[in-house]
């Protein structure tokens, strides 16, 4: 069975096609991303801006038409943060169903918590018996997802993101000292709703572009590598230095490193200062890295669905 998975994002689509199979397989044939900013504005308007969402919706058509062209018989589409919070995601999923004849579901942020679990559960070499700490750092929420044996699963999606803070907070280039603090006091803020300041994971596991993008730079890649940056360890120290160099340099100079492709380069001071603000408060001293998220969750549990049947 050839299957289609879309995550319309704040900041990015991606899609995922790949062949699954009753023994558990998931074999990629297209791994495709296209930046549109869908959140662009959201977080002031509490709607949609009308050329980002023909962005979206145009990177959505075409997605669907590859996919069907690699002979996918499903195609599943999950939207996040953006399209949870504004007012006029009805009529958005509407045209994508018009034109496509396919649902866009808009998920909850437990939802999207989950298949960001199932991601890392699948994709990397965690073991059973440690206590992890999933971060899912997203353009206008952050999933947090506890995971301890014997315990049920603890997620909570947080509105902090890379493109909602950038928006709110960083009005400079490069951005200001007060605007720095002015972020951390935000991290904090929001993850002290959590009231998991006991708890000290065995291992911190990052996903999403922001972490994947800080991964590409830290190892000074001209072209990104899945192989190289999937299942990366990153130091609290790198990402650190990461921070650092993003909030030293105007946005020129950022689009022009290794690693930082253009259509972050706006947001990627506000996605890393929630990063490593969160390796501090939990105390992780290091980072897995995962670019396997919400559309390798969809996979997995559209396996598990058809593996039941």
């Amino acid at each position: 069975m050839i299957v289609g998975a879309l995550d319309v994002g704040t900041n990015t689509v991606l899609m995922l096609v790949a062949r699954l199979d009753a023994n558990g397989n998931v074999t990629p044939l297209a791994d495709l991303s296209r930046i549109t900013r869908l959140g662009r504005g959201v977080d002031r308007s509490g709607a949609l801006d009308p050329d980002a969402a023909t962005r979206t919706f145009d990177a959505i058509v075409e997605f669907i038409e590859h996919a069907r062209k690699l002979c996918a018989t499903k195609i599943l589409i999950a939207a996040t943060a953006t399209m949870r919070d504004v007012r006029d995601g009805a009529a958005f999923v509407e045209r994508v169903r018009e034109r496509t004849d396919v649902t866009l579901e808009i998920i909850s942020g437990d939802t999207e918590a989950e298949l960001s679990y199932l991601a890392v559960a699948h994709g990397l070499p965690v073991k059973p018996d440690e206590k992890l700490l999933i971060i899912d750092i997203g353009g206008g929420s952050t999933e947090f997802i506890r995971v301890e044996p014997g315990s049920p699963l603890a997620k909570k999606s947080l509105q902090i993101g890379s493109v909602r803070l950038t928006e709110r907070i960083v009005h400079h280039d490069p951005p200001s000292s007060e605007e720095a603090a002015e972020l951390r006091d935000a991290v904090d803020h929001a993850v002290a709703e959590l009231g998991w300041s006991s708890f000290h994971p065995d291992r911190m596991v990052g996903i999403a572009g922001t972490v994947t993008t800080v991964c590409a730079v830290a190892l000074k890649l001209s072209t990104y590598d899945h192989a190289k940056v999937h299942g990366h360890e990153l130091t609290r120290t790198e990402v650190a230095a990461a921070l650092d160099q993003f909030g030293r340099l105007p946005l020129a100079d950022r689009k022009r490193l290794a690693g930082l492709v253009e259509g972050r380069a706006d947001v990627i001071f506000a996605g890393t200062a929630i990063l490593l603000r969160a390796m501090e408060l939990f105390g992780a001293d290091r980072l897995l890295v995962s670019d396997q998220g919400v559309r390798w969750g969809l996979m997995y549990r559209e396996l598990s669905r058809m593996q039941r049947a």
